[in-house]
């Protein structure tokens, strides 16, 4: 259903409508934002199909503003003018009953430029076939099955491939086009050794089809599931820790939610108040970059048609920037950031782009080699649990155990509490090997004294 450039005509004939008809309502101000898409996905189990998928979807949505800074959206999946019509009065609907708001207004800046440094289209994703979908799980399959003797099923080779574009335009005159491709492939194992049994898995996902590595994925689910066999505690105490890169992403990743002025104006975030002063340790530095070529979380604009930029969130262990859309930063006084988010029918937020951690100088290997002893973890579970006004966590993890510089034995059925202000100044090294996990980029971490329950 990709769309054709006569197609487009269409859409952009209807967007005009749309705002146009807005306005004759009574809408003192409207946009509208179009979206479709088109996806393959294989999956195998044990080398037997277990899902095979093509299909493509399309979507319009507009959102409308009134007097006193009362807003609605609504948004459907049908392109005639009687559907939009009715999706519009249920937008009007939605405003008439809505709470008035300050700082509610439309983004009246220059026009919308498609810059074509960071696009996102790799034509050969659009030329993968089914055979080599096919192929690809095959490869994944087999590397993964022949990798180690303890691996007894390979649960998931799976691939995914597809495009989507993005419409947006508004009653202040911008208007314009984003599309973007996109690929990836997973493996998930299951091994077994002396009665224990383990899971692991990884994927890799990317706007180039030639950064995906089917080797490694296989190879890297099955190190995960095997070196995790005949896990055990340590006994209770503080550690110095490793947090292996993917670890560490996900970790970040909540760092950076918490730098979104619409839930610091709302006392929802550990880091209100905290401008200009130390959250972090001095080796660390993050920043959130929505023009970063061919990464998850890039575009040209955000979902308000704001262009998007680089925001430092910390440098150097100090916080330095809220991330802002329209109405927060007209709030605090400032312009926005260009992070704002929101879906068809949902009214405007805020969120992260790409979120980019500083690496330093010395590798993983080289960080694990300097410890006589620590851990290296390798999984949090329940990190989403972290109370993200008072920072506290407690959560399940595991990895290996650092003796004199090496991993040695598996642990697990451990618990981590600590605090995340204490745990990001307690952070002594950033790795140099940083890589991206989806929209987060991210190194191995060395942290200290940090409080693990064990046996």
């Amino acid at each position: 259903m990709r769309c054709k450039p006569a197609d487009r005509k269409n859409i952009e004939a209807l967007a005009d409508w749309l705002l146009a008809e807005a306005k004759r309502r009574g809408a003192k101000g409207a946009e509208v934002s179009y979206s479709e898409g088109e996806g393959n996905s294989l999956s195998l189990k044990d080398g037997e199909v277990e899902e095979c998928i093509s299909g493509a979807s399309s979507a319009i949505g507009v959102r409308v503003l009134l007097d006193g800074g009362r807003q609605g959206a609504a948004s459907g999946d049908k392109l005639d003018k009687a559907s939009v019509s009715e999706m519009l009065d249920w937008s009007l609907s939605n405003a008439r009953a809505a709470e008035p708001e300050d700082g509610v207004f439309l983004y009246s800046g220059g026009p919308l430029f498609a810059d074509p440094e960071i696009l996102r289209i790799d034509p050969e994703i659009d030329r993968i076939t089914a055979q080599q979908r096919m192929e690809s799980c095959r490869q994944l399959t087999a590397l993964a099955d022949s990798a180690d003797s303890r691996i007894v099923s390979v649960r998931a080779a799976a691939w995914q491939d597809g495009r989507g574009s993005d419409f947006y335009a508004s009653t202040e005159g911008l208007s314009g086009w984003e599309t973007g491709s996109s690929a990836s492939c997973e493996t998930v194992v299951l091994a077994q050794q002396n009665g224990c049994t383990e899971m692991g898995g990884y994927g890799m996902d990317s706007h180039r089809l030639c950064e995906l590595d089917i080797e490694k994925t296989a190879l890297c689910a099955v190190s995960d599931a095997v070196s995790a066999l005949g896990g055990s505690p340590v006994k209770t105490g503080n550690y110095t820790i490793v947090l292996e890169p993917e670890a560490a992403a996900s970790l970040i990743e909540i760092t950076g939610d918490l730098f979104c002025a619409t839930d610091i104006q709302k006392n929802r975030s550990m880091m209100k108040g905290k401008l200009g002063e130390t959250v972090a340790s001095e080796c660390f530095t993050l920043s959130d970059n929505g023009r970063i070529p061919w990464k998850a979380g890039t575009s040209c604009w955000d979902s308000e048609g704001v262009p998007t930029d680089e925001t430092v969130l910390i440098e150097n262990g100090t916080a330095k920037n809220y991330l802002y859309n329209l109405q927060s930063a007209y709030k605090d006084g400032v312009k926005s950031t260009g992070n704002c988010v929101r879906g068809l029918s949902t009214l405007p937020n805020t969120g992260c782009s790409n979120l980019v951690l500083k690496g330093g100088s010395e590798t993983e290997q080289a960080l694990v080699s300097s410890l006589k002893k620590g851990i290296y973890l390798t999984e949090f579970m329940g990190l989403h649990t972290i109370d993200p006004v008072s920072g506290d966590f407690s959560v399940g993890a595991k990895g290996l155990l650092i003796e004199n510089g090496e991993k040695t034995r598996p642990v697990s059925g451990i618990t981590i509490a600590s605090n995340l202000f204490d745990f990001l100044k307690n952070i002594t090294a950033v790795g140099s090997d940083v890589q991206f996990f989806g929209a987060v980029s991210a190194s191995a971490l060395v942290v200290e004294n940090i409080t693990v329950a064990g046996k």
